[in-house]
């Protein structure tokens, strides 16, 4: 499926103590895994990505999306716009630990292009990949590609998404830790 996403202004990162329901998002690519004692959910969506995981009897959400997304505020732990670059982390109940790092970069059109490229041949190769169709001026879309590792107690999620009419890259790394 193709689509086009909104402008990178529009962008939040959140984290919900709580699932969010898939019908809330746009989900383009999906990949469910398991391993040792958590489950995790990760999906490109139109305007970002989410991020499901479930251990330790919590579920948290993380969510990159636009600002005016029909999300609930219930249980929303953090949220952020995504301008520069932020770090942020949380304890929560049974001792699990998550930890983000994102950033908005905007860069020189050749720039942006190697590595756009860069992005599309890692997508063929592994990870999960989506390019977008173009939305404006440009001939060539967004794409979004997501790396995703596990351990025995920890994920982590490396994502990038690119916005051509902007020149942007949208960079983030998590890590959800058991005890």
């Amino acid at each position: 499926m193709i689509s086009a996403r909104p402008s990178v202004t529009e962008l939040v990162f959140q984290l919900y103590g709580r699932s969010l329901h898939p019908e809330l998002f746009q989900q383009h690519v999906v990949r469910r895994l398991e391993r040792g004692l958590f489950q995790a959910e990760v999906a490109i969506t139109g305007s970002g990505h989410v991020v499901c995981w479930q251990g330790a009897g919590l579920t948290l959400s993380e969510v990159a999306t636009a600002a005016t997304a029909p999300l609930p505020m219930k249980r929303r732990l953090l949220s952020h716009p995504i301008h520069g670059e932020r770090t942020d982390s949380l304890e929560c109940a049974n001792g699990v630990c998550y930890e983000t790092c994102f950033q908005l970069e905007r860069v020189q059109p050749d720039e942006f292009w190697t590595f756009q490229q860069e992005l599309c041949d890692d997508g063929n190769t592994r990870g999960l990949f989506h390019r977008f169709a173009a939305g404006g001026r440009l001939a060539v879309g967004a794409v979004s590609w997501i790396n995703v590792e596990t351990r025995r107690k920890s994920l982590i999620v490396q994502a990038f998404h690119t916005f051509p009419d902007e020149f942007a890259v949208v960079k983030s790394q998590s890590i959800f830790q058991m005890p």
